[in-house]
């Protein structure tokens, strides 16, 4: 018999768990499918936080939508530092 008194935790795994990287990879994917400027339609995104900028081709609307916008611009601005910034 367990007892009372302690707490127990439940954690629920989902596609919420997708790294930010991995989502913006497929949101670019979806946009480029559909034959928009992904670059330009996620920068309005960000801007204005309005998610009709996002298409919803393959649920890339839904899954941005699960992502801070201040961590998009974080995840943008740590991959372009690490990849062109020279110590």
């Amino acid at each position: 018999m367990k007892k009372l008194e302690n707490t127990q935790y439940f954690k629920l795994q989902s596609d919420q768990e997708l790294k930010v990287g991995e989502v913006l990879q497929k949101v670019y994917q979806a946009m480029t499918e559909k034959g928009y400027d992904p670059v330009n339609q996620i920068v309005g995104y960000i801007m204005s936080g309005d998610p009709t900028y996002i298409t919803s081709h393959k649920g890339a609307r839904s899954l941005i939508m699960k992502v801070e916008r201040d961590e998009l611009v974080e995840e943008l601005l740590r991959v372009y530092v690490e990849k062109t910034v020279k110590d």
